[in-house]
């Protein structure tokens, strides 16, 4: 079975600390989930169109995983914590079997 994937890029991050509530609450949100951070706040070398902010990737076990972990309860109360004006882009992908 194929692993599932998060991927979140973040073009513009104005206030870092504004992230707080949302952080408190993902977290906890995607290991509960089968979530495993593969990547976060390390240092990104941009080519093409590619930006150097905050590149997030974690692993799940599945898509389906993966996918269910975004619908659940508990990352949907974190995502209403992202602040005003916030810059994501935020793709579930299936990796290769």
């Amino acid at each position: 079975m194929a692993k599932g994937y998060w991927v979140s890029v973040y073009p513009a991050i104005f206030d870092p600390e504004e992230l707080t509530d949302y952080n408190e609450l993902a977290g906890p949100a995607v290991r509960a989930g089968g979530g495993r951070v593969l990547s976060n706040f390390g240092r990104v070398v941009a080519h093409e169109a590619g930006i150097t902010e905050r590149v997030v990737l974690i692993e799940f076990d599945s898509f389906e995983q993966a996918v269910a972990a975004y619908e659940s309860e508990a990352y949907q109360k974190a995502l209403v914590t992202l602040p005003d004006g916030f810059e994501r882009d935020f793709r579930i992908i299936e990796g290769i079997d």
